[in-house]
């Protein structure tokens, strides 16, 4: 059986395209035209150990929102459609990843249902990082969630410097997202007997 999938999302403001292989960890470099974003996706492929390639175009001149949330959109809708139905996979996955002051913990259950527990929006994290936000990141893992059918929790333990605090939130999801997507048995992992 073949986890992969390959997406293209078009809009008035963006452009992009997602290939992704749950199986492999072959990727290409990011190309989304903002670096620190490159940057974040690069590490997502790296900590996860999957396939994945994102080009992107987007409307940067206005600021990175859009490119950032419809990058999450189009990556979850090709998660989902890799994942099939889920037979057989792990299912759930949390990871604690550290970065100098920094401590992020993220949980994931890939149940088909999308729910976004954020808590580092209710912090004060400082400053930007190559002109993104937590809150940038927030809308990235909403798309992710809300298209991928995944339930995310994200907290931070300690940390507020917004480049670390990015960094360390994106490798615990790569990290918990690599054991949730891994195949343990042929079985759907649900006592309901679907996902």
């Amino acid at each position: 059986m073949s986890r992969t999938a390959t997406l293209t999302r078009t809009t008035s403001e963006t452009d992009i395209t997602v290939r992704l292989d749950l199986d492999s960890p072959a990727s290409d470099a990011p190309a989304t035209g903002h670096g620190f974003f490159d940057h974040m996706l690069d590490a997502l492929a790296r900590h996860s150990r999957l396939g994945l390639t994102i080009t992107a175009t987007g409307d940067l001149h206005i600021e990175p929102h859009h490119l950032i949330e419809d990058t999450g959109i189009t990556l979850g809708q090709a998660l989902s459609q890799a994942l099939g139905d889920r037979r057989g996979i792990e299912r759930y996955g949390s990871a604690f990843v550290p970065m100098d002051e920094t401590l992020a913990h993220v949980v994931i259950d890939l149940s088909g249902r999308a729910h976004l527990a954020f808590e580092p929006e209710t912090l004060e994290v400082w400053g930007t990082a190559g002109g993104m936000t937590h809150y940038h990141l927030r809308e990235f893992l909403r798309g992710l969630c809300n298209h991928g059918g995944i339930t995310l929790h994200v907290r931070l333990l300690a940390g507020r410097e917004a480049h670390h605090v990015i960094e360390a939130i994106v490798k615990a999801l790569a990290r918990a997202l690599r054991d949730a997507v891994r195949v343990t048995s042929d079985a759907l992992p649900s006592t309901k007997g679907s996902l």
